[in-house]
């Protein structure tokens, strides 16, 4: 049985959850006012198709994904799958990284593809489960653990080159 959220449930936990949204965009495309402009977007397809969520306990994952989409039609949108230099705007996570390394970090996550990108979004910037990366990238759990290991293979290679 259905069990839709109301536009007033969805409001609040759009409300509720922002600021891990805007971190998740963020993280795609690094600068303020784009990263609004998918909130705003993915917001927008959610209210939209608020009665394909099934299970109102899995919003979170939901809405994480339209995000995700929602990011990949914007960085197609503009052409911007190439490296751009974050802004400042985004408060620094609460880590021993420099400025620096967070600029290489950046970097680096621009040398792989989408999905990759994706994978370490979510289990590093977004602190997700392999269990909820899964749902969200609507893939097998074990291919998510595969997929990320081989994606920091990837970044330790790079690293190792330089």
């Amino acid at each position: 049985m259905k069990h839709s959220l109301s536009q007033n449930q969805f409001a609040r936990r759009m409300e509720a959850s922002s600021g891990k949204f805007y971190r998740l965009a963020y993280c795609y495309v690094k600068k303020e006012h784009d990263a609004l402009e998918i909130i705003s977007e993915a917001t927008y397809r959610g209210l939209i198709h608020l009665g394909r969520l099934e299970n109102p306990e899995y919003f979170d994952t939901w809405m994480s994904r339209i995000i995700i989409n929602c990011a990949y039609d914007y960085l197609k949108k503009q052409g911007k799958y190439q490296y751009t230099e974050p802004d400042d705007t985004l408060p620094a996570p609460d880590t021993d990284f420099s400025v620096d390394d967070r600029l290489d970090l950046y970097q680096a996550l621009d040398t792989l593809s989408a999905d990759e990108r994706s994978l370490i979004i979510l289990k590093y910037f977004d602190e997700k489960s392999f269990r909820e990366i899964a749902d969200i990238l609507n893939i097998p759990e074990s291919t998510a653990k595969t997929r990320l290991y081989h994606s920091l293979n990837r970044l330790k290679s790079l690293y190792q080159e330089a």
